[in-house]
């Protein structure tokens, strides 16, 4: 589904290599660099494509996915925050399915770099009582970078909930990622030994991951390098069989493609103070 941006009519050329588009109901930012391509909603400044040159997709999109204003897209690189889950409601929070105002466009031979940024209004105080600049920042090249600034004076949970393209989620493993983990499916703690597969339905957050986790995919004989930064929690996310089912933006076997592996702050919350923004950002590459 993620193709499909890539042929839509142009609205307006925002430089060489980067253009605003319309993909059902949402206003997209589209990039076509020598590098890579990719694509964002302005809703949730969220990164739905990213493609290096002459590679297969590395961030996945459900074919079932509404692009319909106030509905989170499914896949992508979602954008959790004020907080992380069911804290409050919306669930994963409201910046997801926010509109955010493009204020920068930059490019040079290696990459392009966008820059959203979101501020509280009266519409955002009635959810969460807080003045908040919150900006999204991208590099997109031959990797990937998008990083999460929150000013303000409060405190956060969030994550920056990135889908990856797999060619079989049955043969995957993750590495790096750590021991001690809190189960979200059996509301239990455990320990991980050893890389994490995926034989049926995963939803854990791990608390002592390593900075880098590396997605291990034979199907597709490639390994995804994930670089956390600024983060406490990793979270590992696939519905497995049943729950795809039950899901209306996902197709029945949609599970099959895609691992999450997110970049988070949840055992640790971000503290954000006048003087001293919240940061959270994660990089992807892809070998070889």
């Amino acid at each position: 589904m993620s193709e499909d941006v890539f042929s839509l009519p142009v609205q307006e050329e925002l430089s060489a290599h980067v253009s605003r588009r319309q993909m059902g109901g949402l206003a997209v930012i589209v990039v076509e660099h020598p590098r890579s391509r990719a694509a964002v909603a302005l809703q949730g400044a969220h990164l739905f494509a990213w493609q290096p040159a002459g590679r297969e997709p590395v961030v996945w999109l459900s074919e079932a996915s509404a692009f319909a204003e106030g509905t989170a897209i499914r896949g992508g690189v979602p954008v959790c925050w004020p907080w992380f889950g069911p804290a409050g409601q919306p669930s994963h929070g409201f910046a997801r399915i926010s509109d955010f105002e493009l204020v920068s466009s930059e490019e040079d031979e290696s990459e392009v770099r966008l820059e959203f940024v979101l501020r509280s209004d009266e519409r955002t105080k009635q959810i969460w009582p807080h003045d908040f600049v919150l900006f999204i920042r991208m590099r997109l090249g031959a990797t990937c970078e998008v990083s999460l600034e929150a000013r303000g004076e409060y405190e956060s949970t969030g994550a920056l909930h990135s889908y990856f393209h797999v060619g079989d989620v049955a043969a995957v493993r993750v590495h790096g990622i750590g021991v001690p983990y809190l189960d979200q499916v059996e509301d239990t703690d455990g320990s991980q030994d050893g890389p994490l597969d995926f034989p049926g339905r995963i939803d854990r957050v791990y608390t002592a991951a390593e900075p880098v986790s590396r997605i291990e995919d034979p199907a597709l004989g490639r390994e995804i390098e994930v670089r956390h930064h600024d983060y406490s929690d990793v979270v590992t996310w696939n519905p497995g069989p049943d729950l795809s089912k039950s899901m209306a933006d996902l197709t029945d076997e949609g599970y099959r493609g895609f691992v999450c592996v997110e970049t988070a702050r949840i055992s640790d919350p971000m503290i954000s103070t006048p003087d001293q923004a919240a940061t959270l950002s994660v990089t992807f590459s892809v070998t070889p």
